[in-house]
């Protein structure tokens, strides 16, 4: 990484920013080397001086959010959110026998704070893989003895989709902590690879709330109960998809939402929950609160997550509120969509989302297609799939057929690019197609369909 560093190396010592590199020497001026200094260091306890705290909300250390709608922010990240992250496998039944498989990037909180910083807590060993391996992950977990494995969800479909081999089930694995898995992937995993107790949990990088699941209720995140509530103050509050803006009453406040019924999660701020925001941000860590929420001067974390709360108190993700687009009146979740279509054998992937069209109100579904290897594409099978299983309003009028899907360091799918290029033959070169009611088949959009369906000619 050196080479990307001469060009902004002066304005990083401008700002007093220290730079390490993992060599036992450089050319490159002012710049510090490890390797060397480790040779010569002591092994004995570091002094107390040195790793004293004087504050626990201090800034350990900065995340960069993956940037699934916009550019990273660096998210402050401070002791007692260290702290907590770092309990988690702990609370979750971890102990220091468990040896932990990571395989996830180390510069989101996931691996480096709940998994990294968890194994230190708890005293356990980590195996650490350089990058996620589907083929070679069960063969790791069984040369290593691993009993805790730490998920995301792609990671959990993209084991699954691995082809079945003999002794799936044999191997150490106990625990598997993470977030994001589906329902149905949940069920598939634990049938094909056996009883692994699933610790699905949630919580945003920069966030003051998490939840934990602690009974395996497959698809939710957690339980909330009174006393959860007196610690980690939230609610559900009914949101404008279109407009993009809670909706509150004729009085100005938010308006909660009844059990079973979707909300934007906020989380109250205050002295045991702060906010810390984004490093030289204040533009960013100031949109990410709402204000006089339900009274004057009250404020709340918005989370940018939209959930549902059953009669049981069981919480479940729904969507991203920019993973929502809505069409002919209906609210459109986008994770739905790429669920039924990516049923199909022969998809690998779906990445749908809403693109504006002229003459037309709200956003249009598009997808965005991954084949298997070797599998050709079915547009008759995909039409049928998406006219049984969606109502009109959500069926993807649009197919991009790509060879990769941009995706974020940890495999959460990159929309805004797509978004921006629309559905436009002359600009995108690569095949699209267009869902035509006429024909009740997908065909593919040429330069005339295209500039029909701009004009008004063709009704969406």
């Amino acid at each position: 990484m050196l080479e990307t560093l001469k060009e902004i190396l002066p304005s990083l010592q401008e700002d007093n920013i220290s730079v390490w590199v993992m060599t036992k020497e450089t050319s490159l001026k002012g710049v510090n080397t490890i390797l060397d200094k480790l040779e010569s260091v002591t092994d004995e306890p570091v002094p107390h001086h040195l790793y004293k705290v004087n504050s626990i909300s201090a800034t350990t250390l900065y995340i960069f959010t993956s940037g699934t709608t916009g550019l990273p922010k660096a998210a402050v990240i401070s002791q007692l959110q260290t702290l907590k992250g770092a309990a988690g496998i702990w609370a979750f039944g971890g102990n220091p026998d468990d040896i932990l498989y990571v395989t996830l990037p180390l510069y989101h909180s996931a691996a480096s704070i709940i998994g990294i910083a968890g194994c230190i807590y708890l005293g356990a060993t980590c195996v650490l893989r350089q990058k996620f391996s589907a083929s070679q992950f069960w063969n790791d977990c069984k040369k290593y003895n691993v009993t805790i494995i730490q998920y995301i969800g792609e990671l959990c479909r993209y084991l699954c989709k691995q082809p079945e081999r003999d002794g799936d089930k044999d191997h150490k694995v106990r625990m598997a902590v993470g977030n994001g898995v589906r329902s149905d992937v949940w069920r598939e995993f634990l049938a094909r690879f056996g009883d692994i107790k699933m610790c699905e949990l949630y919580g945003a990088t920069e966030g003051n709330i998490c939840f934990m699941n602690h009974t395996g209720k497959i698809g939710s995140v957690g339980r909330s109960n009174l006393f959860y509530k007196l610690v980690f103050p939230f609610e559900l509050i009914k949101y404008d998809i279109q407009k993009d803006e809670p909706i509150k009453n004729q009085h100005g406040w938010c308006q909660t939402v009844e059990k079973g019924e979707t909300g934007l999660l906020i989380s109250k701020v205050n002295s045991n929950n702060p906010f810390f925001g984004y490093a030289g941000n204040k533009k960013d860590t100031t949109k990410k609160l709402l204000c006089d929420v339900f009274k004057k001067g009250d404020v709340y974390f918005n989370t940018g997550d939209l959930m549902v709360q059953d009669s049981d108190n069981f919480l479940y993700f729904r969507d991203r509120i920019g993973d929502t687009f809505r069409w002919k009146g209906e609210n459109v979740a986008t994770t739905e969509v790429s669920d039924i279509i990516g049923i199909l054998d022969f998809i690998q992937e779906a990445n749908v989302y809403g693109v504006t069209a002229a003459e037309h109100d709200g956003k249009v579904g598009m997808a965005s297609i991954i084949m298997k290897p070797n599998h050709p594409l079915d547009l008759n099978s995909l039409y049928n799939q998406v006219v049984s299983y969606l109502p009109g309003y959500a069926r993807p009028r649009f197919l991009r057929l790509q060879e990769n899907m941009e995706v974020t360091g940890t495999f959460k799918q990159q929309k805004v690019r797509l978004v921006e290029e629309g559905f436009n033959p002359t600009s995108i070169s690569e095949p699209l197609f267009f869902l035509d009611d006429s024909k009740k088949a997908y065909i593919p959009l040429t330069k005339d369909i295209y500039e029909n369906i701009i004009s008004g000619l063709i009704k969406l």
